[in-house]
């Protein structure tokens, strides 16, 4: 496909010429026809002279009208066109300017909808809720997605406020990225007062109800299970608070929690006053509400300060991690923050092993998006890679008394803007060089860090505590039989929720695992009460042990765990483990051209990947 644009790989937006300041969108939602109606005007500040034409991206969207705004208010028509799409990616809407347009601002006003298969938007029936009365709809922008839902200037280098007007069934309750700020029946007007880029505008519509978290925080869900997620986010308020004191203040007025259907495919979704998490956190005991904590950190490291294409997503998600860990460390403690660490690169090397085995490129921390759409280059290399990176650099500066005033200053500097990797350095530079700590720069071997493949160059001095149990128990269930280890004390020690998701996660990864049938995961099971777990991740990689001992009796067990959510993280790998496996490939196969319909685009579109369908 080679580079969209000079400023991102992955827009035809030029933002160098032209960038949005304020969007209003005016929208009617048709359940009926899964579609969005409406139109949106575009408050651009224009760079230069005699600008021809402006560039937005579009993808599947029907445009019905464009105008340009003049000042008495009245509107010029202007013509316009879409090139044809590139797969996965989108299309170039262009819209022709009268000649002689000046610099300065300009209105532009595009009538359109939506399609029905926008990759950005998941329709659900009354059936595929947990009411079962009302249709539910939401989005998923990240990464590239909005353009599906508005045509935009759809790239992280530009950042606007906006204001929504959304018509909806009066019985159910719309909410957005955005503050309230005024409410009528079937109709909701949101106001973001705080310049996002385009992957954060957000809504979701159903049959909604809330219970406070905080003062200026609530959790939404379903009826059914809003009790159990208040009690599960319990600690949200603290978390905040944390975050807080470790980034700077929060701009962004409140946090809300929106707990959404189990079709959801990520963790969580940063977007700016409230936070989408997949109910797959619900354990019953706060044990994977650390979700949160990293959603919350994206407050700043991400949405504050934006990464400025997708190549350097390590800035958006490495940080937050980083500061994710900060917060568990402050909460839970020091030896909790370092097993937190130690266990990301559990996760990362599997990830190494499988998803990534033939496309090392994309595992290096800044990668070229050149020919690759940022959906088929997200991994958890940017993630733990990059929070590594950053644990690296803090040690060798003096630890967190050291690093976390210039994290601040970083932070400060660049509030409201979109970074690359170099401004990052750059400004470490600037700060450090002032300071006794000068020297300690010239060890970082920046090109090793940001250019080489696979795992991190160097792993930083963490306390392994936590860890080492984990560690001795996967060595144990790897190389003793079912008989030795009914008779081993070592492996009924007490474990916690982490350690235990370690453990299964390390045995995973071991290359030879000594008689892995189905008498030793039984055993397994009973030893640590598997079968009546709520915990997600424990069931996701009890399930993977089952596909690696080929225990195809159980089957349907693992088909029925891969559809009770589409969270990537979960059923990315049980397709992808499935697939290596000849006598469960075609049942594999054969489930998911039945259930893709019911996924969201970016999760159909990998996991058909996955299988070689694509």
């Amino acid at each position: 496909m080679g580079r969209l644009g000079k400023v991102d790989p992955s827009s035809y937006s030029e933002p160098q010429r032209i960038t949005t300041k304020h969007s209003e969108l005016t929208w009617t939602v048709d359940f009926a026809k899964t579609k969005l109606l409406g139109s949106v005007t575009h408050h651009f500040s224009v760079l230069e002279t005699n600008l021809p034409a402006i560039l937005l991206d579009v993808r599947d969207i029907t445009v019905k009208n464009a105008s340009v705004i003049c000042n008495g208010g009245s509107s010029l028509p202007i013509n316009y066109f879409i090139s044809d799409p590139v797969n996965d990616i989108g299309a170039k809407l262009t819209l022709e300017l009268p000649e002689g347009t000046a610099k300065g601002d300009l209105l532009v006003r595009i009538e359109y909808e939506t399609s029905n298969r926008a990759s950005g938007l998941q329709w659900l029936t009354p059936e595929q809720t947990l009411g079962k009365k009302h249709p539910y709809l939401f989005s998923q922008c990240q990464p590239i997605h909005a353009r599906s839902i508005v045509p935009c200037q759809d790239t992280p280098s530009i950042k606007f406020t906006y204001k929504a007007t959304v018509e909806h069934p009066k019985e159910l309750t719309a909410l957005m990225s955005a503050l309230l700020e005024k409410k009528e029946t079937g109709m909701t007007t949101f106001k973001q007062e705080v310049p996002i880029p385009a992957y954060l505008l957000a809504i979701a519509i159903g049959d909604l109800v809330s219970r406070p978290l905080g003062e200026n925080s609530n959790v939404w869900a379903e009826e059914g299970i809003v009790d159990d997620c208040a009690a599960e986010f319990s600690e949200t308020s603290k978390m905040l608070e944390t975050a807080s004191d470790i980034c700077g203040p929060y701009v962004w007025k409140q946090y809300d929690l929106l707990v959404m259907p189990p079709s959801f495919p990520f963790g969580g979704m940063e977007n700016p006053c409230l936070t989408f998490v997949t109910p797959t956190l619900l354990a019953g005991d706060k044990s994977l509400a650390n979700v949160v904590a990293h959603e919350i950190s994206h407050s700043w490291t991400g949405n504050l300060v934006t990464n400025k294409n997708w190549e350097h997503f390590w800035l958006n998600e490495g940080f937050t991690v980083f500061v994710e860990t900060k917060i568990v460390g402050r909460m839970q403690g020091e030896k909790e923050r370092d097993f937190q660490m130690l266990s990301n690169l559990t996760d990362l090397q599997e990830c190494l092993r499988t998803q990534l085995a033939n496309t090392p490129e994309l595992t290096k921390l800044v990668v070229d998006l050149s020919n690759c759409g940022p959906d088929d280059a997200f991994s958890s290399v940017p993630y733990i890679k990059g929070s590594t990176f950053l644990r690296y650099i803090e040690d060798i500066l003096g630890g967190a008394k050291v690093f976390e005033p210039f994290l601040r200053s970083y932070l400060q500097k660049y509030a409201y803007k979109s970074v690359e990797t170099d401004d990052f350095k750059a400004t470490l530079y600037d700060y450090f060089n002032q300071t006794d700590k000068r020297d300690k720069l010239t060890q970082i071997d920046w090109d090793l860090w940001l250019t080489s493949e696979g795992l991190p160059p160097i792993i930083p001095k963490f306390d392994e505590t936590l860890a080492n149990v984990s560690k001795l128990l996967a060595q144990l269930w790897s190389t003793k039989t079912a008989a030795e280890l009914l008779v081993d004390s070592d492996i009924s020690k007490p474990l916690s929720s982490h350690q235990l998701i370690d453990f299964l996660g390390k045995l995973i990864e071991c290359n030879d695992i000594v008689e892995l049938n189905e008498n030793k995961i039984e055993l397994l099971e009973s030893t640590y009460k598997l079968k009546s777990t709520r915990n997600a991740e424990v069931r996701f990689r009890v399930m993977r042990l089952a596909i690696r001992a080929r225990l195809l009796k159980r089957i349907d067990e693992i088909i029925a765990f891969a559809n009770s959510n589409f969270r990537m993280k979960f059923c990315r790998p049980i397709y992808r483990d499935l697939a290596q496996w000849p006598e469960a490939k075609p049942i594999a196969i054969e489930n998911f051209q039945r259930v893709k319909n019911e996924m969201m685009t970016v999760c159909a579109h990998t996991i058909a990947k996955d299988l070689g369908l694509k």
